[in-house]
This record gives C-alpha cells, structure tokens and sequence, in this order.
C-alpha cells in the first residue's frame, strides 16, 4: 500500500500543507494548516466503490480493468 504524506511549512505569509512538491492554499496560522491537512489526510483515506475501468495504454489502446474502492494510501501529517 502507498504512504502520502502531508508536510506544515511555513508558506507565501502564513502556513499550509504541501504532498510532495504542491502547496495547499495559505492558513493564516499553523494550526489551521494542520487542521486542514489532518481533514484532507482523513478524506484521502475514505474507500470508495470497486469500478470497473477502460485505462488507455501508450499505443492508444483500451483494456478493461477494475478500480479496487479499498485500494487506498495510508495517510500522516507531519510538521
């Protein structure tokens, strides 16, 4: 299973969250930071419903496939 991690930098004035190299908006504290990456850390977590899909290949192709609904990362906050 995947691991996403969600950092608290200081940030363009203030505070946010950023996963990997993209910046959440900005928090004019970091506790609201760190309030709004725990929620999206949690809604990251939430399982959905097992589809079925049609994913393209780099020919151009289609192939049918399924979408697992549980297959989801485990998600922290660090910072």
């Amino acid at each position: 299973m995947s691991e996403v991690t969600y950092q608290i930098v200081a940030h363009d004035g203030g505070y946010a969250y950023k996963v990997g190299d993209v910046f959440s908006e900005t928090f004019p504290s970091r506790t609201d930071a760190l309030q709004a990456a725990q929620a999206a850390a949690a809604e990251q977590q939430v399982p959905g419903s097992t589809e079925g899909i049609r994913p393209q290949d780099g020919a151009g192709g289609r192939h049918d496939g399924t979408a697992q609904g549980n297959d989801r990362p485990t998600a922290k906050v660090e910072g």
